[in-house]
């Protein structure tokens, strides 16, 4: 597993944090800069077509060691990190035989990893934990796919007598901003199926995700010196408080929800008093109610700009993605070869449904049956943020078994 340490440490290191304010593919430098190390790390394993496209999309092939004609598998990460928390100048920190103590992230003594907070810690006593120094996240999410992958790729090649169709690799940028498959054209990747390793811990397949829409809401009021704004002033950042306030949140915010409930999610706000911005996730598993969300908010508006007659509140709605499952039934083999994969490397697969969405939901809405694999990742989007080295490793045995899975279909 040493090689699969070095690899996921020398990725997390690059920093990659998307930018949605960019209004380019990708968001970030880095993410081109990760995709150039990974084109390099895919030549030098000997796979011939390896480039790094236009777009910063990174793509190999690796051929069938089948006689048949099997079925062409893809697997997919994204190599950026989330704006939510820094992912520049990540200082990794590599814990060797766990010992189930509280570990305490030396760069903010503030930030503590308790196993009696977190089960999934309290489990892996002796197992090697890579955690972050307490000041950025550690950008598991995805790079742990990233890594997994890579080193699937480089062990498939390796042993060249474990059964194989085609296998497509693909490393996509921009996914935690929502545009990571918007220049992924279906027919170019050429398979019959794929499969995100972007998952928490371990043995589980999501295969339902949430629908996704933003709702960017606009608030224009009239800015004028304090000292004569008397009867004239209309304070978009106090429009903005009850607007805000006038939300449900004891119902509908993520702070309050769980499993199978939707949310809206204001996360950013920013502006003046002559224009504020407020930017809110709308999530729900059943996608219509993503319409009754956003009516919600044009109806809040509707109601506040009453007492600001001279204010206007705009309410943009974008699509973001939607829930996989339904794609998912076209093809009832991907979820049950990756069960089937797990149980060989002697886990218990458990069917997942995941309150977020990955790549797989867009390239399952464009035709292509993307269920998302585990591969360690905890705490994501956060300084607490850590990953499981074992955890990684079965990870990769899952691929180099699905790849078999799949081998013995023929196309």
């Amino acid at each position: 597993m040493s090689r699969l340490l070095d690899r996921f440490l020398r990725y997390v290191r690059v920093g990659t944090t998307a930018n949605e304010k960019s209004g380019t593919y990708p968001s970030s430098p880095g993410q081109r800069v990760l995709g150039a190390m990974l084109l390099n790390e895919l030549s030098e394993m000997g796979i011939l077509d390896a480039l790094q496209d236009e777009n910063g999309i990174v793509w190999g092939t690796l051929p069938a060691t089948v006689a048949h004609q099997a079925p062409t598998v893809a697997f997919v990460a994204h190599v950026d990190t989330s704006p939510e928390t820094t992912g520049e100048g990540v200082k990794p920190i590599v814990h060797e035989g766990y010992d189930g103590e509280d570990i305490v992230l030396p760069g903010d003594p503030t930030k503590v990893l308790r196993p009696a907070e977190d089960p999934d810690l309290a489990k892996l006593v002796g197992q090697t934990i890579i955690t972050t120094d307490g000041t950025t996240l550690l950008g598991g999410d995805d790079k742990a796919g990233v890594a997994v992958v890579m080193e699937a790729a480089q062990r498939m090649l390796e042993q060249p007598e474990l059964p194989r169709g085609p296998v497509r690799l693909c490393f996509t940028c921009d996914e935690e901003i929502g545009h990571g498959v918007d220049h992924v054209d279906i027919q170019t990747l050429g398979a019959r199926v794929a499969y995100t390793l972007d998952g928490s811990g371990v043995g589980e397949i999501d295969i339902e995700t949430f629908s996704a829409d933003l709702a960017t809401v606009t608030i224009t009021g009239t800015n004028i010196h304090p000292a004569i704004a008397k009867g004239r002033m209309v304070n978009a950042v106090r429009i903005a408080g009850q607007f805000l306030a006038r939300l449900p949140c004891n119902e509908q915010a993520p702070e309050v929800t769980d499993g199978r409930d939707g949310f809206l999610h204001p996360y950013t706000i920013e502006g003046g008093v002559g224009k504020t911005t407020i930017r809110i996730l709308l999530r729900d598993f059943d996608t219509p109610k993503l319409a009754e969300r956003a009516e919600l908010l044009r109806q809040t508006a509707r109601e506040v700009v009453k007492d600001y007659p001279t204010a206007t509140i705009e309410v943009k709605i974008t699509e973001q993605y939607r829930n996989m499952a339904d794609g998912l039934r076209k093809e009832p083999r991907a979820a049950a070869f990756a069960e089937e994969a797990m149980r060989r490397v002697g886990l218990t697969p458990k069917l997942a449904i995941v309150r977020g969405g990955t790549d797989g939901s867009r390239l399952t809405e464009k035709g292509l049956p993307t269920p998302n694999l585990s591969t360690g990742e905890h705490n994501i989007h956060s300084p607490l943020e850590w990953t499981c080295l074992e955890e990684m490793e079965t990870a990769v045995r899952v691929v180099l078994e699905l790849a078999g899975v799949w081998s013995g279909e023929r196309s």
